[in-house]
């Protein structure tokens, strides 16, 4: 593996401003990760990467294993040639397919039903490292169970050990230097178990560490508690990345532990239905009010949206059907989120954390 090395710029409290570096390139963090799922950002092409400013975007495994096929991606130059995006990629490992499909999950692995074909597959560590190593990621990730919240602690247990043992697998047979490999901690929402996994994760000596399992069902009182209690286990010189978490008040919540990236569906989910992220909180650009507005989304934003179209014109698009609104949205969207996260970074740097995440909170809290 090639174990990312991570230089701390800066610390407020337990806030870091960072720069990783992979095989391949570096990236800053606090950071957020637009979500690639079938190799492009829903409504997006690589051409659009970056004017957003993104620096990883990460792709599913499960869904590019099933269509293309991880072999024909890798026949093509893998993500990087079949994509056309050459910054950093990522690849989730399946774990969340595992939530939320589904599937019948044993100790050795996970068997699902094709959502395309519904043809049986198996799934199993070894298979998540091999084909993320096909797919040519930057970073891939351990195949890990992700129970749902809530859920019985002989549940959570069960996962956590899964989990561990499936790391321990995939450590074992991860053979691409050139790919950084981060191990995962579960144990929903007790702190005592999320230490417990943090430790087991750590004992393997992983490139990076994701914290999954959360933002699946808990409040967001009971998430804090035990991103907590397994950073406190987590190594200071690698990245720690919270996997599928991205409203504002949950990424400054998140930062403030201790926490350098994060991903998320949701700018798109939000963009594609009308509701646009502002520094005034979320705004739905369907409503009345907006029809004679010559003001853009956000007039804190710096995004290419933002610099060329009114709300007005936005609204005309939603209420007639057309399917540019919910691309110009999500561009939006996906900008004003890496620009938060971008902002945060420089109040690190500068002292101005603790106003800045006031601010954040009493909006979007």
């Amino acid at each position: 593996m090639f174990p990312v090395r991570f230089d701390i710029a800066a610390f407020h409290g337990a806030a870091r401003a960072g720069v990783a570096t992979t095989a391949r390139g570096s990236y800053t963090t606090p950071l957020f990760m637009p979500v690639g799922t079938r190799g492009a950002i829903r409504h997006m092409s690589a051409m659009d990467h970056d004017h957003l400013g993104a620096q990883i975007v990460l792709a599913n495994t499960y869904h590019l294993m099933l269509r293309p096929g991880a072999d024909l991606v890798a026949d093509m130059g893998g993500l990087r040639g079949f994509t056309g995006w050459d910054g950093l990629t990522l690849t989730d490992s399946g774990g969340f397919q595992v939530f939320s499909l589904d599937p019948r999950v044993d100790d050795d692995g996970v068997t699902f039903r094709s959502v395309y074909d519904g043809s049986l597959h198996r799934f199993e560590p070894e298979t998540a490292v091999a084909v993320q190593q096909a797919l040519g990621a930057d970073i891939q990730m351990v195949l890990d169970q992700c129970p749902p919240l809530p859920s019985a602690p002989e549940v959570v247990r069960q996962a956590l050990e899964r989990s561990a043992a499936w790391a321990q697998r995939a450590r074992h047979v991860h053979a691409a230097p050139q790919q950084s490999l981060f191990g995962i901690v579960q144990g929903g929402v007790s702190p005592a178990m999320r230490r417990e996994s943090a430790q087991r994760t750590v004992a393997l000596d992983f490139d990076g560490y994701g914290i999954g399992g959360l933002s699946v069902g808990e409040t967001r009182e009971e998430m804090l508690p035990a991103i907590a209690a397994a950073i406190a286990e987590l190594p200071t010189d690698r990245p720690r990345y919270l996997m599928g978490v991205g409203d504002p008040a949950s990424i400054v919540e998140a930062i403030a532990l201790g926490v350098d990236q994060f991903d998320c569906v949701m700018q798109t989910r939000l963009g594609r239905h009308g509701t646009a992220l502002t520094s005034s909180g979320r705004v739905n650009l369907r409503r009345a009010e907006f029809a004679r507005s010559d003001a853009p989304i956000d007039e804190n934003c710096d995004c290419v949206i933002c610099a060329r179209h009114s709300r007005a014109f936005l609204r005309h698009l939603l209420s007639v059907g057309e399917q540019t609104a919910s691309r110009l949205i999500s561009v939006h969207n996906v900008r004003w989120t890496i620009q938060l996260c971008d902002q945060i970074r420089s109040a690190i740097v500068t002292g101005d954390f603790d106003a800045l995440r006031h601010d954040i909170l009493r909006v979007w809290a």
